[in-house]
């Protein structure tokens, strides 16, 4: 089974990446209507939306959450490697 690697969600069926293809390694969320995978600051934006929408948290523990988990996924590396500069 994949992970996306902007997100980290499991991709278990084709209808779970982005564009339905599976030779591509990020999901449906995290993809533009163009298919191109979304900026950082989109991901991390909807992500820390929906935590506060389905899990109830204050924004700030929010975003301290999707940092924590969006620093080990593939695709932010060199994001937070230029920041740490």
């Amino acid at each position: 089974m994949k992970k996306c690697i902007a997100c980290g969600m499991p991709m278990r069926q084709a209808s779970d990446f982005a564009q339905g293809n599976p030779d591509l390694d990020y999901c449906k969320y995290c993809t533009r209507p163009d298919g191109r995978m979304c900026s950082f600051e989109e991901n991390q934006h909807r992500l820390v939306n929906l935590m506060v929408k389905t899990q109830g948290l204050d924004r700030a523990v929010a975003v301290a959450q999707v940092d924590a988990s969006m620093r080990q996924l593939p695709a932010w590396q060199a994001h937070y490697q230029e920041e740490n500069r």
